[in-house]
């Protein structure tokens, strides 16, 4: 298993285990996520290309695989995303060129080579 899948796997696990103990903090991000990424001002693809670019600044690479993810099922093509990692690596320097390695790993699994 890669370790694109294996971050998957590990995700879904640990939501429906906070499902599962009856979470009220979980259930209440899980409202929080789903009212953050509706549509609004902003459609809900331009929203994940922004949490793409703050997940390469954070590098928090569950955050990449999700975001970009839900970004391409949103609509974003792989150079939409692309330009958002690139946003990324501006806003977090040198650091976040590191970080953006493991976004292009994901886009090539979302998008292909």
């Amino acid at each position: 298993m890669d370790k694109i899948e294996e971050i998957c796997r590990k995700r879904k696990l640990a939501h429906q285990k906070l499902l599962a103990a009856d979470s009220k903090v979980y259930r209440a991000f899980l409202d929080m996520e789903a009212a953050a990424y509706a549509d609004g001002a902003l459609a809900k693809k331009h929203k994940e290309l922004i949490a793409v670019g703050i997940s390469v600044v954070m590098d928090c690479e569950s955050c990449m695989q999700w975001h970009i993810d839900e970004a391409a099922k949103s609509g974003a093509s792989r150079q939409e995303v692309l330009e958002a990692v690139e946003v990324g690596i501006e806003m977090g320097g040198g650091r976040a060129t590191v970080s953006a390695r493991f976004a292009l790993d994901v886009m090539e699994k979302v998008f292909g080579s």
